[in-house]
């Protein structure tokens, strides 16, 4: 028997401006509205106004791993940016850029066309008549906070739409936005998923204890009281 049977992990193309999780937090879409299979979650996030490739399982230890920045799975976008993209900007994405919380690491940037039979975004993305869009792929094996829009940004080119293409090597191929489809665990995530340090339960991070208060004078620890005939109090 496999270790990962090919139900436990489905692929879905979730659509422009719907939340990443299954509870309805406000009138917001979210994934319920799409998806209706007991037990399984989402292995990392997408942004409610990004669109593309997410993975689902039900197993724990295989969602640790997808989804743990310790395994870098690398993670592909097709970004759509407005003005014609330059080389130089291209490079620097290359490089790294240097964000608000630090310099990322280097990224595979590179433009490209716009993809082909590309499903039309729900509300279309708003077009300048003066100013030109271009498309840049962009493969990232960071996780952080709407880490491509900023990305682009701090080159000059501010993202328009965001679709995530591929997961390590999950791709899109010609799944429509709001569809899903089984999948198959590649070997080597399943020996990560598998290894022994992977099966240990998530621990509370300690807190430490806070440090006793001295007693006495608060400018400075108390001098022990000098041997011999106390003085009295005046």
């Amino acid at each position: 028997m496999a270790l990962f049977p090919v139900s436990e992990l489905v692929l879905f193309n979730k659509p422009y401006r719907v939340m990443c999780q299954f509870r309805k937090a406000d009138d917001r879409a979210c994934l319920s509205d799409y998806i209706n299979i007991a037990g399984i979650y989402p292995a990392g996030r997408l942004d409610f106004d990004s669109e593309g490739l997410l993975v689902l399982t039900s197993n724990g230890r295989l969602q640790s791993a997808i989804s743990d920045p310790q395994f870098k799975l690398p993670k592909t976008y097709w970004v759509q940016v407005e003005g014609e993209i330059s080389e130089a900007a291209v490079e620097r994405l290359r490089q790294g850029v240097v964000l608000n919380d630090g310099p990322t690491l280097p990224a595979l940037a590179e433009t490209m066309n716009e993809p082909q039979d590309l499903w039309p975004r729900q509300p279309p993305v708003r077009y300048r008549a003066n100013i030109p869009t271009s498309w840049l792929k962009l493969t990232i094996r960071e996780g952080r906070n709407r880490q491509v829009r900023r990305m682009t940004a701090a080159v000059g080119f501010p993202t328009l739409r965001l679709i995530r293409a591929q997961i390590g090597d999950w791709t899109l191929a010609d799944l429509p936005p709001g569809e899903l489809r089984e999948a198959a665990v590649p070997l080597q995530l399943r020996k990560l998923a598998s290894s022994p340090t992977n099966d240990k339960p998530p621990t509370r991070r300690h807190r430490p204890s806070r440090p006793q208060r001295l007693r006495g004078n608060r400018a400075g620890p108390s001098r022990p009281a000098p041997k011999g005939r106390r003085s009295r109090p005046k």
